[in-house]
């Protein structure tokens, strides 16, 4: 839902259009990205206190988050740019070099798109996933000196995120990392709360109404993760905590193959003078075709690289066991 959630706000400036209330503007366009790092925040701090083997841990965040990323680059600029453009020259080979390593360096191939709305940019949402991955190495450095041990390190480093928000926002710092970091961090960060108070945290129907009610009110907010970190932190794992109906259990996950490909396929159809269409056309046309593209992304390449988390190498062999498997990070 929240991948989808992200390819109908794209829809808007992608087809030229704009929110322009402030506080919509803000919900749509960073609630869902928001939601994300709040559930990584809580999973990836569980894995590793579950199992804190660095290797192991490392191992899957790759596994997760670069095979498919890479597949995501070579089509982009040796299938989908040339076909689409009939552009091929060696700034295709550049688009995959100069991004290959998660950190988004160039997002346009030889100028094009052009003569879209949002020109020159094949796949804006990829520049996220550099900072998810920077979250991922936070948690393996805290966890190896051992500060993830107590309840009060996680909720001091939120706090900490917090106030360099809150600068952030006054514009007292001009930084390219600090900005972004206080961007993300807070989001990833409540989600490790949750996690770290998750055996104090009441659910019942006040508590999520009044999560709800601050999330929506501090939108008017410049920056309302200031305050609404938390309570959407929370929204979003109790969420998953009472969708308990069997239906909801998916064992496919499109999630990832869905933000990785929506962007691009939202181009290719603005490329073709699609962008005329109604936004709510163009955003279910965009989800439908890149659904497909997302299947096979998990199929063919998420769900095959997932497996080798299962490997486990020694001196003469790979070898393979329940037990083994057993003690491998999630």
């Amino acid at each position: 839902m929240l991948a989808v959630g992200v390819i109908l706000f794209h829809s808007f400036p992608l087809t030229g259009r704009t929110i322009s209330w402030p506080p919509l503007h803000q919900f749509a366009s960073q609630i869902h990205v928001d939601g994300f790092f709040a559930i990584s925040g809580y999973l990836i701090v569980s894995s590793w206190m579950n199992h804190p083997s660095w290797f192991a841990y490392l191992r899957a965040r790759v596994l997760r988050i670069f095979p498919a990323f890479w597949v995501c680059l070579i089509l982009t600029a040796l299938v989908v740019v040339p076909l689409t453009t009939g552009v091929f020259t060696t700034a295709n080979l550049h688009y995959i070099v100069s991004n290959a390593g998660l950190l988004i360096n160039q997002f346009d191939i030889a100028g094009t798109p052009r003569d879209v709305p949002y020109p020159e940019a094949w796949n804006g949402s990829l520049w996220t996933l550099f900072w998810e991955f920077g979250c991922y190495l936070a948690v393996l450095v805290f966890g190896l000196v051992g500060l993830l041990r107590r309840r009060r390190t996680i909720l001091a480093l939120f706090l900490f995120s917090v106030v360099i928000a809150v600068a952030v926002d006054l514009q007292l710092v001009h930084n390219f990392w600090i900005n972004n970091g206080a961007r993300f961090a807070p989001m990833f960060l409540a989600g490790a709360v949750i996690w770290r108070y998750r055996d104090r945290l009441p659910v019942g129907r006040v508590w999520i109404v009044g999560a709800v009610v601050i999330v929506l009110a501090s939108q008017w907010l410049p920056d309302y993760r200031i305050v609404g970190a938390i309570p959407l932190a929370y929204l979003m794992l109790t969420a998953g905590a009472l969708l308990k109906a069997p239906r909801f259990r998916l064992r496919n996950d499109l999630s990832y193959g869905v933000y990785i490909y929506a962007f691009l396929v939202q181009q290719v159809l603005a490329v073709w003078g699609l962008y005329t269409l109604n936004v709510v056309v163009f955003f279910l046309l965009s989800t439908a075709c890149t659904l497909p593209l997302a299947a096979a992304s998990w199929f063919a390449i998420e769900k095959p690289a997932l497996r080798l988390k299962h490997w486990r190498s020694s001196a003469r062999s790979v070898v393979v066991t329940p037990a083994a498997a057993e003690q491998v990070s999630p």
